[in-house]
């Protein structure tokens, strides 16, 4: 039988404490510990960025952060972007707007990735930042064209009348 331990650490802004294996990574802890289904996933080794999630504000990968490392520090899961009962976050807004998910599988890791970007830069944010900040996320079923445009547009850099008009649209890959 393996060693466990309580993790105690902020999430979505409420404290909380949970038992779990030590050899547990936080996606572990998120799905099977809490039931917080949102981080999908999706390759566990880092390579698909589904399981993105906030620590301390910054994005990482749950898949390849061990769940004790997270011990008296702050997790944000899409769950927290709009708790229950509340409006949905201004990303999600834009993601529905510009039909910016197909099968949703990705969605919730871009969703985190670029809402620390959008904490990250001071006004609106270029296509090619979008891009550089979603370099670990892989979406199978878009071309990424409208879930930069989304994000973009969010940040309050591109009119929602300019992104259908605009030319010289960037590949369609964020990578």
């Amino acid at each position: 039988m393996s060693a466990s331990r309580v993790v105690c650490f902020a999430l979505n802004g409420t404290d909380t404490a949970v038992a779990c294996p030590d050899h547990w990574t936080l996606l572990e802890l998120l799905r099977y510990g809490l039931d917080l289904i949102g981080s999908k996933q999706g390759c566990d080794k880092g390579d698909c960025g589904a399981c993105t999630v906030q620590l301390d504000g910054e994005p990482v990968l749950a898949c390849l952060t061990l769940a004790a490392t997270v011990e008296a520090r702050s997790v944000t899961t899409v769950e927290g972007l709009a708790p229950p009962g509340q409006a949905a976050h201004p990303l999600q807004d834009a993601f529905d707007r510009y039909d910016a998910a197909q099968c949703g599988f990705c969605t919730p890791g871009i969703l985190m990735a670029a809402e620390a970007l959008l904490r990250r830069v001071d006004g609106p944010v270029s296509p090619s930042q979008v891009r550089e900040a979603l370099a670990g996320n892989l979406c199978r079923c878009t071309g990424y064209t409208k879930i930069v445009d989304a994000i973009v547009d969010c940040s309050g850099a591109m009119p929602a009348a300019d992104v259908v008009a605009r030319e010289g649209a960037e590949p369609d890959s964020p990578r």
